[in-house]
């Protein structure tokens, strides 16, 4: 065995690095932090050191300095993770906030030496193959006949980027997203997107990463926006954070569409004018949450909203249990991903709630697998379904 070469054509070499040096395997990493509850899926699952952040770090160590050798036996150890960033917040240590990067970054190696997870090739096959350039192997939408339906311009000051997950397999998110923008008088448009990169990111695949990225830039160029909006939790994290891994540089300012409701609500630009008597308990999305620090805005979003009782599940904000859709483990491990889910739909019946919220299709698409095939009997809905739900006047 002899050590593996990171060279500058390993988009994720600095955060390799820093696998070397700093953990000292406190174990911090596997609970959350002060409050002592499980927080990593991998870990509990499999009750192996290889399985926590601490063991990903050393195996990193080892692959890359060739202690360890390459083969379908490790798969797991690199794969069989949602990268929910649990270890992230826990974790002390001088890298804490670059735990998933490194776990991606592995990831990118591990595809040049033995390959992707299983079935996780099919994410870029289909994301690559022209007819479809999504992840879920759809016919391409242009988005033509949304624009048509919409009334929609094709020069904007923003740009909805819908995000796949919400155009092929959440279209209800989709829809009352489209129709909360003409009713707030947002002046909007949408362009034919190509994946984010999102699900080739957290699998590793990232050879044809730059390219979708400048694409999808072009075509937000193109309308001449200077804001993008998405109420895809992956899209926002991949858009505000990653394209600057690649070094794609843009001058648009991207927002979840939880931030702009929020600042109608707090400039007085909308006033609800029907009840919402349902308790709710809403789910932290990992990449809104812990990947980027938003906690405190839906569930200010969800306690406006007259009527809506919302109640907190045991583990919220930093410290929530993830969805178990991420990091290419829904496609990769799917009886497994739901066997995370179902942990989550277990707190949350705790809470008594009737409706499980999130901002996320992603996680909405996840929760509500487990939520029918576990029989759990909650109403799933995104933070934008219920609003679509309601009266509310918009002022100008």
């Amino acid at each position: 065995m002899t050590e593996i070469e990171i060279s500058d054509e390993i988009m994720g070499k600095k955060f390799i690095e820093l696998a070397f040096d700093h953990c000292i395997k406190c174990s911090t990493c596997k609970y959350s932090y002060k409050e002592f509850m499980m927080s990593c899926p991998s870990g509990e699952k499999h009750l192996f050191e290889s399985f926590w952040a601490s063991g990903r770090i050393r195996t990193t160590r080892g692959l890359i300095l060739g202690e360890l050798e390459w083969n379908d036996d490790i798969k797991d150890v690199i794969f069989a993770c949602p990268t929910c960033g649990a270890c992230m917040d826990a974790c002390q240590a001088p890298h804490a906030d670059y735990i998933v990067d490194i776990i991606e970054s592995l990831r990118e190696v591990a595809v040049k030496e033995i390959g992707p997870a299983k079935n996780q090739e099919k994410l870029i096959e289909r994301a690559t193959n022209p007819e479809m350039w999504n992840p879920y192997g759809e016919p391409n939408s242009n988005n033509n006949d949304l624009k048509e339906e919409y009334n929609l311009p094709d020069k904007a000051e923003w740009v909805y980027f819908i995000g796949c997950t919400s155009n092929y397999r959440q279209k209800s998110l989709r829809d009352a997203t489209l129709r909360f923008l003409k009713k707030a008088n947002i002046d909007f448009t949408l362009i034919d997107e190509h994946c984010c990169t999102s699900p080739m990111l957290r699998t590793g695949q990232v050879e044809k990463c730059k390219e979708f990225m400048q694409y999808n830039i072009e075509k937000i160029e193109e309308t001449g926006a200077s804001k993008v909006i998405t109420s895809c939790a992956g899209c926002y994290r991949t858009l505000k954070k990653d394209f600057k891994k690649f070094g794609i540089e843009f001058d648009f300012e991207v927002l979840h569409t939880a931030e702009l409701i929020n600042d109608l609500i707090n400039e007085n630009k909308i006033e609800f004018k029907s009840d919402f008597k349902k308790k709710v308990t809403y789910h932290d999305p990992c990449h809104l949450g812990r990947h980027m620090n938003i906690y405190e805005i839906p569930r200010a979003i969800y306690r406006s909203i007259p009527g809506l009782e919302l109640v907190e599940m045991e583990r919220n904000k930093n410290h929530s249990w993830c969805c178990g859709a991420g990091g290419g483990v829904k496609i990769g491990y799917p009886e497994w991903s739901l066997e995370i889910s179902e942990k989550r739909l277990r707190e949350a019946r705790e809470t008594e709630a009737v409706i499980l919220s999130s901002t996320c299709p992603f996680c909405k698409t996840n929760l509500n697998d487990a939520n029918e095939k576990f029989n759990f009997g909650f109403e799933v809905l995104d933070l934008i379904e219920i609003i679509d739900g309601l009266e509310y006047k918009v002022k100008n």
